[in-house]
């Protein structure tokens, strides 16, 4: 078992170091996610792969945790980052048209 799938069951019964001690972990790679989602963006985006990690993260860490194991955690981050990249472009069409 990897450090990393050691601190993700410790998230599921509520250890309250675990998700700071597992961000170390996982941030690189997290980064590296989210510079390949931002490479398929089109260009002229202002959001940049550190702040879609953040996001990401802060969405993530306000759901329910329940991740099998290292793998389950990065499609779920990934998920999240597309999820993220939607979200972002539904608004800039909603100011284009006027609306909000």
């Amino acid at each position: 078992m990897t450090e990393i799938t050691r601190w993700l069951e410790a998230l599921e019964p509520g250890d309250p170091r675990a998700a700071e001690k597992l961000l170390p972990l996982v941030y690189e790679e997290l980064r590296r996610l989210a510079a390949s989602k931002m490479a398929g963006q089109p260009p002229g985006q202002t959001l940049q792969a550190t702040a879609l990690v953040h996001e990401a993260w802060l969405r993530l860490a306000g759901e329910r945790h329940d991740w099998r194991d290292r793998r389950h955690f990065f499609a779920a981050a990934a998920e999240c980052m597309r999820r993220v990249l939607v979200d972002r472009a539904r608004s800039k069409g909603r100011l284009k048209r006027g609306e909000g």
